[in-house]
C-alpha cells in the first residue's frame, strides 16, 4: 500500500526554521515527482514546491525562493523540505504528494498520492 507520512512540524518563532520529512512506503520515491503543499485556514490548498523523480529539476513558489529548499535521499525513501526564515504567512498544514508524472508541477489535481500533513506555526 503506497504511504507518505509527513513529520517535523511544530510551533516556531519567526525567523526561525524547520525541517519537515516525507517518509515514502510501498513505493520508491525516484519512480515518482514528489511536491509539498500547504494550506492555511480559510484558503486553498496551494504548491510550494516539488522535485521530480529524476531529482534534477525543482521548482518554488515565489514567496518561498530562497528561503525553502526540497531535497531527497533515496536510501531512505524520504523527501525533505528545509525552511529557513519562516514567517508568520507560512503558518499553514503542509504536505507532501506523490504524482506518477515526470513533469514538475505544483498543481494540486496533478497528485494522485497525499500525506496526512503536518501543521507548521510561525508565531511569536
Amino acid at each position: 500500500q503506497l504511504q507518505l507520512v509527513e513529520s517535523g512540524g511544530g510551533l516556531v518563532q519567526p525567523g526561525g526554521s524547520l525541517r519537515l520529512s516525507c517518509a515514502a512506503s510501498g513505493f520508491t520515491l525516484g519512480s515518482y515527482t514528489i511536491g509539498w503543499f500547504r494550506q492555511a485556514p480559510g484558503k486553498e490548498r496551494e504548491g510550494v514546491s516539488c522535485i521530480t523523480k529524476t531529482g534534477n529539476s525543482t521548482q518554488y513558489k515565489d514567496s518561498v525562493k530562497g528561503r525553502f529548499t526540497i531535497s531527497r535521499d533515496i536510501a531512505k525513501n524520504t523527501v525533505y523540505r528545509n525552511m529557513n526564515n519562516l514567517k508568520p504567512e507560512d503558518t499553514a498544514v503542509y504536505y507532501c504528494a506523490a504524482r506518477r508524472g515526470l513533469i514538475a508541477t505544483m498543481t494540486t489535481l496533478a497528485y494522485e498520492y497525499w500525506g496526512q500533513g503536518t501543521q507548521v506555526t510561525v508565531s511569536s
